[in-house]
């Protein structure tokens, strides 16, 4: 993909079923890490629970061709009783998400919650 100034459009020059798997997580990630910095670093929406972008990251977005993947930094370190995150590369975990009704609110609540607080400077949580 190209290079985008912010995350809403990002969202926008996605394909109609990413988009709409990517717009339906956002709220949610955004209600679990109030006061978050939501911003695109490497080409992707990130949250960051730091003071500025690109510094504590908590969790991203990105879409590929059929599914979208939602990871977290620290997400090896989560408690998933759930066994859907996967592990990545370094500390980081994802799941891949292939409709809206990939996404369970409430697990992934937790699961930024826990990420938060791993990823949270003293004091910011």
């Amino acid at each position: 993909m190209a290079k985008f100034a912010n995350v809403d459009d990002y969202l926008a020059a996605l394909p109609e079923g990413l988009r709409e798997v990517a717009t339906a997580l956002r709220p949610i990630v955004n209600a679990a890490l109030p006061g978050a910095i939501e911003a695109m670093y490497h080409g992707s929406p990130t949250w960051s629970a730091g003071e500025a972008a690109g510094k504590n990251l908590v969790c991203l977005v990105k879409a590929y061709s059929s599914y979208v993947t939602f990871a977290l930094w620290k997400g090896q370190l989560v408690d998933d009783e759930s066994g859907r995150l996967e592990a990545s590369a370094r500390e980081m975990a994802h799941v891949k998400l292939r409709s809206v009704e990939d996404i369970d609110a409430d697990l992934f609540t937790g699961w930024l919650k826990q990420a938060r607080d791993l990823e949270a400077p003293a004091g910011a949580r």
